[in-house]
Order: C-alpha cells, then sequence, then structure tokens
C-alpha cells in the first residue's frame, strides 16, 4: 500500500509540474495572440507552385526525364520594296520529342495582329476628349488603318506534296496531321504566305503604350526618300508545346510576347543589290553580296582591336542619293539552336564591327546598323555597348554562345537572337542630349542582353512577362554599372519603384499577373521584378550567395523553357535561403515597403540607487487538474478505489513541502535574493553602456530587413541590419534593444533606400531625450518582476 502511495504522489507531483509548464505557455499565448497572430508571410509557397516531377525537379534544375520539342525551318523570301510586300515560302521539320502523340500542330500567324479581324482591334476602350488630333481620330478606328494587312496563307503541302487541312484563328492557325504523329517522330511540310509589311511608324502613333506597338514593319525618312525595314515575326511559325500547359495558343495582341521551339534556319532574303542587310545567324555568302573592298574590311575586322566601318559612312551617303537599284541579290544565313531569327535591310546603313572572344574562347563579332541620323551616336557608342553587354551578361549568366551581336538603330526597343532593333538619333546638327545618349546606351545594353532573356533560357513570354523583361532589366543594370558606375539607371535601383508602390492598392497589381493583363506593364513587367532581385543581391541574400544562386539557375536552363517556379526553387536551393517570404510578398502581393519608426527609449543603468535586499514570494497560479468525464462518473457511482484520493495526497503534500492543495489553485512559493553589484563594478561594467529600445511597426504589409543607420555624438556613423525573421511571429510591430558604447544623436532607417520603402518620413528619429535609469543585478540570481507576474495573474484568474 505504502508503495502504491508513492506511486501515485510521484504521479501527482508529475502532474502539477506539468500543469505549471502549461500555465507558463498559456501565459505566453496569451501574450503573442494579445500583439496579434502571425498571418502567413512567413508560411512556405508550396500551394502556390506546381508540384515537382521527372520533368522539373524539386531544386529547380531541369529533371531526368525533361523533354522539349525541336523545329527546323528553311526559308526563301523576296521583299518587294516598291510595294512594301514579303513573300516567302518554307518547309519545317518540327520533331516530336514529347511523350504524347500529336494529332495537330499550332502555329503563330503574327503579322495578322494588324489585321482587322483580330481581337486586339476592338477590345481597347477609347473616348473623345475636347480636343482631338488626326492621329487621335485614326487610332478611334484602328481596324480601318489595317484593313489591307495579315498574313496570306496560299498553300499547306506535306512533304509529298498533298495538301493539309487547316484552319486559321486570328494570330493562330491549326494544322491537322495526316496521321498522329508518336513521341520521337518527325513532321515535314511545306508552307507558301505573303503579307503587306505595315508602316511601323505610323502605327506607333496610333498606340497608347510602347507595350503594344508593332515589333517589325518599315519606316520611311521623306528628306532622302528612303526606307528601314525591320522584319520580325514574320514567316509562319510554330506554337510552343511543352510540360508545363502543352500548346501555348494565347492570341499575339500586341503586349505579351512570345513562346517558340529551338531549332536550326537556313534562310534566304532576295532584295535589291542597293540594300544593306544583318540578320540572325552568319552569313554565308559576303563574297557575293558585298564590294571587294567592304569584304577586305571585313576580314581585316576579324582581328581588329578598334571598331572598323564596313560600310562607311560616305559609302553609306553616297548609296542613299543614288537611283534605286533595279538588280536583285540574295543573301544567306545559317543560325543554329535559336528560337527565332529576325533580319533588317536598307539602303542607309552604315555598318560596323568590333570581335570579342569569350572567357570559353569563343570569337564573336560585335555590329552595329544605322543610318548617317545615328552616326554620331552609334558610331561612338552602340559597338561597345554591345561588346559591355556580352562582358557583364557573361560574368552573372552564361558565355555568350552565338557568333554574331548585332545593334540596329530603328527608332524602337525590340529583340530577337543574335539582333535588335534600337532607338539613338542625333538632332539635324550631329549634336544630342545626355538624355538622348543615356537611353541609346540603355536600350541597347537591354535588347542585346534578351539574347540571354529569353532567347536562350527561354521562358514563356506570352504567359510571365517578368521571367524575360525583369531578369534581363536587372542584369541590364548590372551592365550599365559596370560601364560607368555613375550611370543614370531607369532599371535595378529600389528608388525606381517607390512612387509605384505608393499608390492606392486598387492602383496596383502583382508581378504574378499574366503579360496581357498587365495595367502597368513597364512596371510590373520591368521595373519591380528588377528592383526585386537587387534587393536581393544587395541586401537580403548578398553578391555571393545570389551571384553563385542565379548563374546556377542560367546555366541549368540554358536552350530550355523554365517556369517562375523553376526560377524560385533554383535561387532557393543554390544559395541555402528560404526566400518565400519574399516571393510570397513582392511578386505574388501588392504590399509595399513601409516600416516606420515609431518611438525610442534610452536607458543608461543606475550608478548610484542599490535597492535593498529582500525576499520575495511570487504566487503562480495553476488551475486544479481537469477531471474528465469518466473520473467524474466513476466517483459519483461510489467506486470504491484502490488509493484513496483524499487522504493519500493530504499525505503526500504535508511530506512534499512546501507544495500546498486548495479546492481552486496551487500556490508555488520561489525565494530569490537580489544580489547588488559594487558602484565601482557598475562603473567599469556598465558605466559606458547606452541602451536604446526601438519600437517599429509595419505599416505597408510587406516584411523586410530592418537596416539602421546610428549617429553617434563624435560624429561617426554605424548601419547594422536585423533579419527579416523579426517580423516572424509578429507581422505588424516590435520593439528591440541595442546597446551602444557612443550616445546616439541620430537614427535613420533604411538609409540607402535598399528596401524600397515607400515613405521615408517615419524613417528617422532625433534622440533628445534624458535616459530613463534601470537597475542591474548579477546574472547568477533571479530578478523579481511584481508588475510582470501581477499582470499574468490577472490574465489567468478568472473572478
Amino acid at each position: 500500500m505504502k508503495f502504491s502511495k508513492l506511486i501515485f504522489a510521484k504521479s501527482y507531483l508529475l502532474l502539477l509540474i506539468l500543469q505549471l509548464v502549461s500555465f507558463i505557455l498559456i501565459i505566453q499565448t496569451s501574450n503573442a495572440q494579445n500583439r496579434s497572430n502571425h498571418g502567413n508571410k512567413f508560411e512556405q509557397i508550396d500551394d502556390l507552385l506546381p508540384t515537382p516531377n521527372d520533368y522539373r525537379s524539386i531544386d529547380g534544375s531541369p529533371g531526368p526525364e525533361y523533354w522539349q520539342q525541336r523545329c527546323d525551318y528553311n526559308i526563301q523570301c523576296t521583299l518587294d520594296t516598291e510595294n512594301h510586300r514579303l513573300i516567302g515560302e518554307e518547309d519545317i521539320t518540327y520533331t516530336n520529342n514529347s511523350p504524347h502523340t500529336l494529332r495537330y500542330l499550332w502555329l503563330q500567324l503574327d503579322e495578322n495582329q494588324h489585321s482587322p479581324k483580330n481581337s486586339n482591334q476592338h477590345f481597347d476602350p477609347s473616348s473623345i476628349h475636347p480636343t482631338m488630333s488626326e492621329d487621335d481620330l485614326r487610332a478611334l478606328n484602328p481596324a480601318k488603318v489595317v484593313k489591307e494587312h495579315g498574313v496570306n496563307i496560299t498553300e499547306v503541302k506535306d512533304a509529298s506534296g498533298k495538301t493539309l487541312e487547316y484552319m486559321i484563328n486570328q494570330t493562330l492557325m491549326r494544322i491537322m496531321l495526316p496521321k498522329p504523329l508518336s513521341s520521337g517522330q518527325q513532321f515535314s511540310f511545306h508552307i507558301q504566305w505573303n503579307y503587306n509589311i505595315v508602316d511601323r511608324v505610323s502605327l506607333m502613333k496610333l498606340q497608347k503604350d510602347f507595350a503594344n506597338y508593332p515589333r517589325g514593319g518599315y519606316e520611311y525618312f521623306p528628306d532622302d526618300g528612303n526606307y528601314l525595314y525591320t522584319i520580325s515575326q514574320w514567316y509562319p511559325r510554330l506554337c510552343a508545346y511543352t510540360d508545363a500547359r502543352g500548346w501555348q495558343t494565347n492570341q499575339f495582341t500586341g503586349q505579351a510576347e512570345f513562346a517558340l521551339t529551338f531549332g536550326n534556319f537556313a534562310v534566304q532574303m532576295t532584295l535589291p543589290s542597293d540594300f544593306v542587310v544583318g540578320s540572325t545567324g552568319e552569313c554565308l555568302n559576303y563574297k557575293e553580296v558585298l564590294t571587294p573592298t567592304q569584304l577586305e574590311r571585313w576580314e581585316v575586322a576579324q582581328n581588329s582591336s578598334d571598331i572598323v566601318e564596313i560600310v562607311t559612312l560616305e559609302e553609306a551617303k553616297e548609296n542613299e542619293k543614288a537611283s534605286p537599284s533595279k538588280t536583285n541579290k540574295t543573301w544567306i544565313y545559317k543560325a543554329e539552336n535559336v528560337r527565332d531569327f529576325a533580319w533588317t535591310a536598307s539602303r542607309k546603313f552604315i555598318w560596323d564591327a568590333l570581335p570579342y572572344t569569350t572567357t570559353e574562347g569563343k570569337e564573336v563579332m560585335c555590329m552595329s546598323y544605322y543610318g548617317k541620323e545615328a552616326y554620331p551616336i552609334y558610331r561612338r557608342y552602340s559597338t561597345k555597348a554591345v561588346k559591355q553587354t556580352l562582358v557583364t551578361y557573361g560574368k552573372y549568366a552564361l558565355p555568350y554562345p552565338y557568333p554574331v551581336a548585332i545593334s540596329v538603330e530603328a527608332a524602337n526597343g525590340m529583340e530577337y537572337p543574335m539582333i535588335c532593333f534600337n532607338p539613338g538619333r542625333a538632332e539635324e546638327d550631329g549634336t544630342y542630349s545626355e538624355g538622348t545618349k543615356t537611353s541609346a546606351i540603355s536600350v541597347i545594353i537591354h535588347e542585346v542582353g534578351h539574347n540571354w532573356y529569353p532567347m536562350i533560357i527561354n521562358s514563356d513570354e506570352r504567359q510571365w512577362t517578368w521571367m524575360d523583361e525583369g531578369l534581363n532589366s536587372f542584369v541590364q543594370y548590372l551592365a550599365e554599372a559596370e560601364f560607368d558606375n555613375n550611370y543614370d539607371h531607369g532599371f535595378g535601383p529600389t528608388s525606381s519603384v517607390t512612387t509605384y508602390m505608393s499608390l492606392p492598392k486598387e492602383n496596383l497589381e502583382p508581378i504574378m499577373t499574366n503579360g496581357e493583363n498587365l495595367v502597368d506593364f513597364g512596371m510590373n513587367g520591368y521595373t519591380k521584378p528588377a528592383a526585386g532581385l537587387n534587393m536581393l543581391r544587395e541586401t537580403i541574400m548578398g553578391r555571393e550567395l545570389f551571384d553563385f544562386a542565379f548563374k546556377e539557375y542560367c546555366t541549368h536552363w540554358a536552350f530550355k523553357s523554365p517556369s517562375p517556379a523553376d526560377f524560385f526553387r533554383s535561387m532557393e536551393n543554390a544559395s541555402g535561403m528560404d526566400l518565400d517570404w519574399f516571393w510570397r510578398g513582392w511578386f505574388y502581393s501588392i504590399d509595399a515597403t513601409d516600416i516606420s519608426l515609431d518611438s525610442i527609449q534610452w536607458f543608461k543603468v543606475d550608478l548610484e540607487n542599490d535597492p535593498e535586499k529582500s525576499m520575495d514570494t511570487f504566487t503562480l497560479t495553476i488551475n486544479k487538474p481537469f477531471d474528465d468525464i469518466s473520473k467524474v462518473r466513476n466517483r459519483d457511482s461510489g467506486m470504491k478505489f484502490t488509493v484513496d484520493e483524499d487522504e493519500d495526497l493530504q499525505d503526500f503534500y504535508t511530506q512534499y513541502e512546501p507544495w500546498t492543495t486548495s479546492d481552486s489553485i496551487v500556490h508555488f512559493v520561489t525565494k530569490m535574493h537580489d544580489e547588488t553589484y559594487t558602484k565601482e563594478e557598475k562603473e567599469r561594467l556598465f558605466g559606458k553602456d547606452n541602451y536604446y529600445q526601438l519600437h517599429f511597426s509595419n505599416k505597408g504589409g510587406l516584411v523586410m530587413p530592418v537596416i539602421i543607420e546610428w549617429t553617434f555624438d563624435d560624429g561617426s556613423k554605424e548601419v547594422e541590419t536585423i533579419p527579416v525573421q523579426i517580423w516572424r511571429k509578429n507581422e505588424h510591430n516590435f520593439s528591440k534593444v541595442f546597446v551602444k558604447d557612443k550616445e546616439v544623436t541620430a537614427i535613420r532607417i533604411d538609409p540607402y533606400n535598399e528596401t524600397a520603402d515607400i515613405d521615408q518620413s517615419n524613417n528617422n528619429w532625433p534622440v533628445k531625450q534624458l535616459p530613463n535609469r534601470f537597475q542591474v543585478f548579477k546574472a547568477n540570481k533571479q530578478i523579481k518582476q511584481p508588475n510582470a507576474m501581477q499582470k499574468a495573474r490577472k490574465k489567468i484568474i478568472k473572478p
């Protein structure tokens, strides 16, 4: 019986200890609830991302069963410069590398963007204003302006010459296959087509924003009667078919761009012999299309340390003045492992070149084509900017893999493999502003940079604008900084996004929005993603971790098709950092950074006033152990127990003081002795310390690291960073104590605007008030806190 009583007593003591632990947890929970729930800002975003599989791995890399389609083109076309018409035919070989059997193929007819039958000619809202220009009136009926545009398909046949059934749906064409195309099989077919080339500059005037500007077309120069052609998305080409979505068949309406398939191209362009051509790929017949002098300059340029003009300014001026040629030449190009093909032609072109050797030893010709109007800027800066882009992007992404990189001055900005179209014309007298020069260099770097995003790292532009424009704008920022550290950047700095993010919530939209649906296309496609990546690199991850992870992503997905989840997972796995809170906040939400420094308390140790030694009693209140329904009914039934509850428990607590029991609570008494420091000890240990308790609140909703700049009374400064995890358990506010051995005269939050804080008026605090005093005791003894304990009791005990 005594042994049973002892066992029961020990069990009951254990129960009381558990109750004490429960009480402490209740206090903590109550305090946490009083602060407020922490929400989900630090929760994982697995519910927002597709599940990893054999095609796309959990670490963000292509999976062991990753596949992608292939499409090879053999194209012949003729540029009719009198009628501004392009006539072409092509042989296409499509390889089905997917595990699926295909019954039809989808092709893109992007020139149908300009057809009056296309929805984008009708779905924009419009209104009448008190004053309207001629262009404003024309823009009210764009279908009338483009009534003769769009692709004419004249023949679709298989390799044996048999006509194939097809159907056109605005900017898409579906070709029915004669028989299902199984995995691993190829299908070859032939298409003939033609279309009227649009007056690109006139159509630009009708568009409300740059996102809907026509990419290709012609520009007329009335002063000399010449034309400049930019031939882009010009041939019927395969839609992308991927594991992520199957056929990408969103219509091309002019805003969200392209989703394409890698392959090899063989292209022949026939046009008047006085035109100069620049193109994707390598020209195979310079000997036939260049003059002997131009050919010699081309050969000299291969090993030159400076820019060489293949076609000089004087030659270009003479060419544009001469009577148009009545004979034609055919330029022949090849391009391997590219997703697209574009070219340009004009009688006005100056053409220069400069060689560059990549870090892997590949020889690349950096080249520019431009008219005399752009000569003052382009001769000095364009080809050098092309080379600078290859250097910087090669460092942060991967070495440039193609044989040429071309910048064409065409008064717009658009990108294709190995060639891009950019602005940069001087005034008539040859002068130009700093802004014009900077704009030209920025666009050149940006458009050449698109060779990596999306031409090599082949994301789906039709779905996710930010995956090419945002990433490219970020690396553009790095290239501009390496070009000139005092460069006036358009993208990259976090300050570039604060005005937008301070707008009312109804005017904001997440980065993770389909490109067609973006209202502020530039901000959410370019500026905000670039600023976010810069923030990751400079503030959240640090350059070393970021650069490694970013390059791993680029290496993994070179010549493949990544999704947003692949990017997010690659960055986390390669850096060893949990960044889900950042993706959730910066990419998926419209929250802004607005961290407010609400108040400051300044403390110093009281060196004079020593408290009296005393013994204090703390009373912790614990509810009597809960009786479940079985215990209550057992007792009420008169059941006889082996152990007499009342008697044995009384014996136990008589034996084990100081515990006592009552009907409602259990009291736990602790004796604590305060042992004071001597004045000399205090002076030596704490005399110089200043304790600053800072109180912060999150007014913008976005959690971010808190960066503090301290200014001290001797004029020195110190910057320190509180990790973002300070917000984990309370996303709304926190306080933190900082110990400084010098007095603080000023405090500034986010002094370099690293976190895109939209309201800097609440980021500063002058420290003027005298310090309060607090008492300090040696660490080996407990310090009494009767006020805190009384508060705890009030929260637990009910009247």
